[in-house]
């Protein structure tokens, strides 16, 4: 039988239902390539991965509601996301890609047609510096956006004053991006569970193979997983990543990450605000 979800390989629904208004916290569309092409200073070259492809995953997942990333291979360019957030409507929010210098019409726009922070991507090549750090936050601060980082998670012990200084909310991709072995008692880990009881910084609970040593079915994550949610229940947030870009291991199937879930809590009032109410009010849905 033919996969009908590329870079989704499988058909079967996930074994863990999601609650209701359950959130995608994180994907990315790639093209159609001959509209959206990518930028010639980048990281990395991803397939197409387009929202019709999405659209059927959100299907076989359950999902209500996501969120769409931009990736560093667009850069600035957020044409590609605008697109795919134009057709999802009001099912959808964006996180975009901005220059340090963004003018505040340009934020306006951007708000207005559903994005709600931006990204600086500090793992590959195409996004903007962490030197804008603190002129993004004074220029997003008015609009209620959040900045995103793709960060590794250790250098979060020297970047956390900074942080903390922000005039908005902040949210970290991946679990932190770091390997799950480093154990929960490490200075990086540490920092990480004390932005997010301080209240101001959110965690994404996506992407458990970028954080997994031990490989499928990745249970050396629900340990990490598991300790932020203790540290930030009402600011976690959950996420396929998909199509898993800039991944090399084997092919992930979405349904088997989102049947992580119930491994990491079985709490059906803390799975609801993973899946549903975090997000709601982080996206403002």
């Amino acid at each position: 039988m033919e996969n009908p979800i590329p870079n989704s390989p499988g058909h079967a629904s996930p074994r863990y239902a999601a609650p209701e208004g359950a959130c995608d916290c994180h994907f990315h569309v790639f093209g159609p390539l001959a509209c959206f092409p990518y930028r010639p200073e980048r990281g990395f070259t991803p397939p197409e991965a387009l929202l019709e492809d999405y659209l059927a995953l959100m299907a076989r997942l359950g999902l209500a509601r996501a969120v769409i990333v931009q990736p560093s291979v667009f850069g600035t360019d957020n044409a590609c996301s605008e697109h795919a957030l134009a057709r999802l409507g009001a099912r959808a929010r964006g996180v975009a890609v901005v220059p340090a210098d963004v003018g505040e019409g340009e934020i306006a726009r951007l708000d207005a047609l559903g994005f709600r922070g931006v990204r600086l991507n500090l793992l590959f090549k195409g996004g903007t510096s962490l030197e804008a750090l603190e002129t993004l936050g004074a220029r997003l601060a008015p609009f209620g956006w959040h900045i995103q980082l793709l960060i590794d998670g250790r250098e979060l012990p020297e970047l956390k004053p900074r942080l903390r200084k922000l005039p908005v909310d902040v949210v970290i991709d991946h679990m932190g991006h770091m390997p799950a072995n480093l154990g929960l008692g490490h200075p990086a880990f540490v920092a990480l569970c004390d932005l997010l009881k301080a209240g101001r910084t959110w965690v994404k609970l996506s992407a458990a193979y970028r954080v997994s040593v031990a490989g499928p079915p990745f249970g050396d994550v629900a340990a990490v997983a598991r300790a932020l949610l203790a540290a930030g229940p009402e600011r976690c947030v959950w996420g396929t990543d998909w199509p898993h870009p800039a991944h090399d291991g084997p092919a992930l199937d979405d349904a088997a990450l989102l049947d992580l879930v119930p491994g990491w809590t079985q709490d059906p009032a803390l799975q609801r605000q993973l899946m549903s109410e975090n997000a709601a009010r982080l996206y403002r849905f």
